[in-house]
């Protein structure tokens, strides 16, 4: 089988739809922080406070300190915590590792405001704890802390679902379908969730990311296989509204550009505002690419 690091996807795909993470687990994360504002990823001052300095790097777990504003300006770091593919042997540990690096935050940087989330993505994610306890002759501690596991969420509720994170979701989801089901069944299961994104009608940004992940971190087991996934996608894939493939070769921002609000012009009845946003271009751009197709100036 192919080899992925599942732990540098995690923490790619984390940058690329971080916002809509934030969506996805709070209901209220547009009233709540200052999207417009963006955020810093704190991968150095997080690094510096590694539980286990003089360990090898543990791949099993994918870690961000992320700065983020709220509306009034108060500043709030989130320690976001991914375990991957983790299982209960780990329950304590873990729970002794999130709150390691909590301290550790409010330790060296006093008075920063810190709230921390686990993204459980094993198949007994909903059985790791959310809580570190210590107790020892009337000493007492309790840490608590949200966690979310990827199965808390049923396939048709991420099938409706409008927020790119859902997609990152099923894709974790269907991971834990290697090796338990057909490879051809695997397949047709991811070919598509890929053909999906298009359907969404995100960004191309987000496509390319989500695709990207989708695409190295769900692998059969023979290699040919994960080849045919993109010969298929490729050629099956006339009538969605981009080819993602295709796209993800181009080189030229322009080019591909172009290329996406093509796709959107014939694939999907959006109106020009909603193609230029979602392509991320102006409107006199789509209109000048109507233009071209309908053979005018």
């Amino acid at each position: 089988m192919k080899q992925r690091k599942s732990d540098i996807l995690w923490k790619v795909i984390m940058e690329e739809v971080f916002p809509d993470l934030l969506r996805f687990i709070y209901s209220d994360a547009d009233d709540e922080y200052n999207m417009e504002r963006g955020f810093e990823f704190l991968d150095k001052e997080l690094a510096e406070l590694n539980p286990q300095p003089d360990k090898e790097k543990d791949s099993r777990f994918a870690d961000k300190l992320v700065k983020v504003y709220h509306r009034d300006g108060v500043e709030e770091w989130v320690l976001l915590h991914v375990e991957v593919q983790g299982d209960t042997q780990d329950r304590d540990a873990f729970a002794e590792r999130m709150y390691t690096y909590f301290y550790r935050i409010r330790d060296r940087y006093p008075g920063r405001l810190v709230s921390a989330l686990a993204i459980f993505t094993g198949e007994n994610g909903n059985r790791m704890p959310g809580k570190y306890s210590y107790e020892y002759r009337g000493t007492r501690l309790t840490y608590e802390y949200p966690t979310v596991s990827i199965l808390d969420y049923s396939d048709e509720e991420l099938d409706k679902s409008s927020n790119p994170f859902a997609q990152v979701v099923v894709a974790a989801k269907m991971r834990l379908q290697e090796g338990k089901v057909p490879e051809d069944e695997l397949l047709n299961n991811k070919l598509l969730a890929a053909r999906k994104l298009t359907e969404k009608g995100f960004g191309m940004e987000k496509i390319r990311a989500i695709f990207n992940f989708l695409r190295n971190y769900v692998l059969f087991e023979k290699p040919e296989t994960n080849r045919k996934f993109d010969n298929l996608f490729k050629e099956t894939d006339k009538t969605s509204v981009m080819n993602t493939v295709e796209y993800l070769k181009m080189e030229g921002k322009e080019e591909a550009a172009t290329a996406f609000v093509e796709n959107l012009l014939k694939g999907s009845d959006f109106v020009v505002e909603k193609i230029a946003s979602l392509a991320n271009v102006s409107v006199e751009f789509v209109n000048k690419v109507k233009n071209q197709l309908n053979g005018t100036r």
